[in-house]
């Protein structure tokens, strides 16, 4: 706890848990990248740049699957960024029952790659990602990131890595 002229103050908190809806169209993919970007700014989340670039390439990758394969049974789309003390995710939910997959890139095709890139960023950042169903038959997409990126341990280990943070129980 810092002071201020001898008078005990909090520092503003970060954490916490933000949603917003969007139009499964195409202009909600930047839109969505920006709105996440302004709120983790003006939150001052101390997200690393390097993660921050990573976690905006997720987002808009994620609402670019749901505008491209699911508007037609969800014409609207949620995103949600939930940040704790040491991780943010970002997750992006949709009405439509396929649970996509992260296939195996075929270089010689110009898309179908966008959830490998998302598995992958997650992973070397030291984060995780999953696809999840909803109790209406639609699906959460989530990626989790820690705010800093991973260095190694002691003797050249990583540190632990996040697994799924909605098994956390202090997670929102």
């Amino acid at each position: 706890m810092d002071t201020h002229g001898g008078v005990p103050t909090r520092q503003p908190s970060y954490e916490g848990v933000w949603r917003f809806t969007a139009a499964a169209v195409d202009v909600s993919v930047p839109q969505a990248r920006h709105a996440v970007r302004d709120l983790l700014v003006r939150q001052g989340v101390p997200l690393h740049e390097e993660i921050m670039d990573g976690l905006l390439l997720i987002v808009s990758e994620l609402v670019t699957n749901a505008v491209r394969h699911a508007a037609l049974l969800s014409p609207e789309i949620a995103v949600e960024v939930a940040i704790g003390p040491e991780w943010i995710r970002v997750s992006v939910e949709d009405n439509h029952p396929y649970r996509p997959k992260a296939l195996e890139a075929d270089w010689g095709q110009t898309g179908g790659r966008g959830l490998l890139l998302v598995r992958e960023i997650a992973q070397e950042a030291g984060g995780a990602c999953d696809v999840e169903h909803t109790a209406t038959g639609g699906k959460i997409i989530w990626a989790a990131l820690p705010l800093v990126p991973k260095v190694p341990g002691p003797g050249g280990a990583p540190h632990p890595t996040v697994t799924s943070p909605r098994t956390d129980p202090s997670v929102p």
